[in-house]
């Protein structure tokens, strides 16, 4: 599977910025940045304080504009997230035509190769790059939502649980995750060059699917995982699963709580929001007809001979 065409390219391109193949890549403190626990809370809570503490920082200054960082930040991760998919893409199909759907969620050979070991590596060391989407917030003065916030902090620590846990199911919500980035960083790429998309309602939509995607698998792996290990006599399942125990219940549980926060935002930006906004400019056309109206009124009496009030401008 490493000897595709696009891994290939990948691995001597590796090799000659590193020195090293992607053969002998693991994910130990000696060998990769952020590879324990300690390294990822604490870049989390600098993240944390860079934005709260930034917030605050900004409140009497005027904000930034920033658009070309902006455009190109945004360029960046769509090509990223692109290239990612991609090389994903390259090794899980194959083995899902071989093997089936399941082993490809369940068997460590299948589902965390070598190769897939260094890509959710590098996916992982992307949500870091992802926590510059909140400084721009900062210093443009937008406001920090508790989903924004949330999300993009807790994502860093779900990759790195599933990277120290080896579940072999993670493949399923990252390829996801990077296909809803590809066309949402993309949004924001022409957002910043000032091109309107009428699209970014599905934006959140495509992401809503994502999570209940990822939690069908996540939760089939993970009951099998558990039952398989502890209850194989008393509970009906599938089969074993591998992957560590605390990653499938930190993966399920930060995954359903996106779930949650997601299809809120939608319902309360998308609908209730959209339906205010409808209202308000039916008031607005309404009070516009109305001032139309007096106005002609005002025209016709006073032509017949009749004085009113001038007609109330807007």
């Amino acid at each position: 599977m490493s000897a595709t065409p696009l891994w290939s390219v990948f691995d001597a391109t590796w090799t000659g910025l590193t020195g090293s193949p992607t053969s002998t890549f693991a994910f130990t403190p000696s060998t990769a940045p952020f590879a324990t626990l300690k390294s990822t809370v604490s870049m989390m809570a600098v993240y944390y304080a860079t934005i709260f503490g930034g917030r605050e920082l900004m409140r009497s200054r005027p904000a930034f504009q920033l658009k070309t960082a902006f455009m190109l930040h945004n360029f960046m991760l769509t090509a990223v997230s692109g290239g990612l998919l991609v090389l994903f893409l390259e090794q899980i199909v194959p083995t899902l035509w071989r093997r089936g759907v399941y082993d490809s969620v369940c068997s460590a050979d299948a589902g965390w190769t070598q190769p897939l070991n260094l890509l959710y590596y590098l996916n992982y060391l992307t949500k870091y790059v992802e926590f510059i989407d909140t400084v721009f917030l900062v210093l443009k003065k937008k406001p920090l939502t508790f989903l924004h916030t949330y999300h993009h902090g807790a994502t860093a620590l779900l990759c790195f649980v599933q990277m120290a846990g080896q579940t072999p199911v993670s493949w399923v919500p990252i390829t996801l995750n990077l296909a809803v980035h590809c066309v949402m960083y993309f949004y924001y790429f022409q957002s910043a060059r000032g091109v309107r998309c009428w699209w970014k309602e599905y934006i959140t939509v495509m992401q809503i699917v994502q999570f209940v995607i990822d939690l069908a698998f996540v939760y089939f792996t993970s009951y099998n995982l558990f039952v398989s290990r502890h209850l194989a006599d008393v509970l009906p399942h599938v089969g074993a699963c591998a992957g560590g125990e605390t990653a499938a219940v930190v993966g399920a549980g930060i995954l359903t709580s996106y779930l949650f926060l997601f299809v809120a935002f939608y319902f309360a930006t998308y609908k209730k929001g959209g339906a205010g906004k409808k209202s308000g400019k039916k008031v607005a056309q309404k009070a516009s007809d109305l001032h139309r109206v007096t106005a002609k009124a005002s025209v016709a009496l006073a032509a017949g001979g009749v004085k009113l009030m001038p007609a109330i401008k807007e």
